[in-house]
């Protein structure tokens, strides 16, 4: 299922450059610096273990880096300010400097967003859409930082209470597309934005399988697309193993998002992701 260019956003503008995607995916590598992430959690708390995992991602491959001081796993309490400020600023002053590559803020929160940004961040990714925090939209419009605008039904706390849809596809598009046009309208640039569907995040494992099938709809938007389904539940459910190493299952599920032209794609495992998808692309382009 190979799109064509034309019907695919081929850039993303962020603060200070430009992000080109092309055919191929680009690797967002993910950085916890939390104690309760549901995969990862508590193993990058020290600044100099998570200035080292970072640098391994980018070693692998990683296109950008995605930086948290807060777990949006579901039933996750939120974390004030300036705790997030203590976990993430040590890393972003450092990292940010040295590296080539962009580096992402996952935060709803605007003060700690302005921060990250003054310090060298160029995305500000908002797992609320930019409607967790007032200030956020005007934040992100003031920085010109490029914002990925996702889809949450509900908060961490409640998302998966009982989440429902008459057609679950259908509905994230208009609300994404709503909140693009909003977004726009509080002086972001369109070429500024992207989106996220939000995989696992107020969705059952059919709605997920939904979505993760139909995830080359949401080109109609016309904006750049982000993917994160690294190592969620779901993919325990496919392979019927909860408790089993979902790296596998993860690129498996990685391949069928670049079919889909998916430009962004979050992982933890970045060297396996992308290799499996260098391998995957050259025998597809060569058949």
């Amino acid at each position: 299922m190979f799109l064509p260019a034309c019907s695919r956003a081929g850039v993303w503008r962020l603060k200070t450059r430009a992000l080109t995607l092309g055919a191929t995916p680009r690797l967002m590598g993910i950085l916890n610096i939390t104690p309760d992430s549901f995969s990862d959690g508590g193993r990058f708390l020290d600044p100099r273990q998570a200035l080292d995992h970072a640098w391994r991602l980018i070693d692998e491959g990683a296109d950008l880096i995605d930086v948290g001081g807060q777990s949006t796993r579901p039933y996750a309490l939120a974390v004030a300010d300036d705790e997030q400020l203590r976990r993430v600023m040590p890393v972003i002053e450092r990292l940010a400097p040295a590296c080539e590559i962009p580096i992402s803020i996952d935060t709803s929160s605007s003060a700690v967003a302005r921060q990250a940004v003054a310090a060298g961040a160029e995305i500000i990714n908002d797992v609320t859409g930019l409607t967790g925090d007032p200030a956020m939209p005007a934040l992100a419009a003031e920085t010109l930082a490029g914002v990925c605008c996702m889809h949450m039904l509900g908060d961490p706390r409640t998302m998966q209470d009982d989440p429902r849809y008459e057609n679950v596809v259908e509905e994230i598009l208009e609300y994404l597309r709503r909140r693009r046009d909003a977004l726009i309208a509080a002086g972001i640039a369109a070429e500024r934005i992207c989106v996220d569907p939000g995989i696992g995040f107020g969705k059952t494992h059919a709605h997920n399988l939904t979505l993760m099938a139909n995830c080359h709809r949401f080109h109609a938007l016309g904006q750049p697309l982000l993917v994160g389904h690294s190592r969620k539940a779901f993919l325990g459910r496919i392979i019927g193993d909860q408790e089993a190493d979902r790296t596998a299952a993860t690129i498996g599920a990685a391949v069928a998002l670049a079919e889909q032209g998916v430009q962004i794609i979050r992982v933890h495992d970045v060297r396996p992701t992308r290799e499996a998808l260098a391998a995957y692309f050259a025998c597809a382009r060569n058949g």
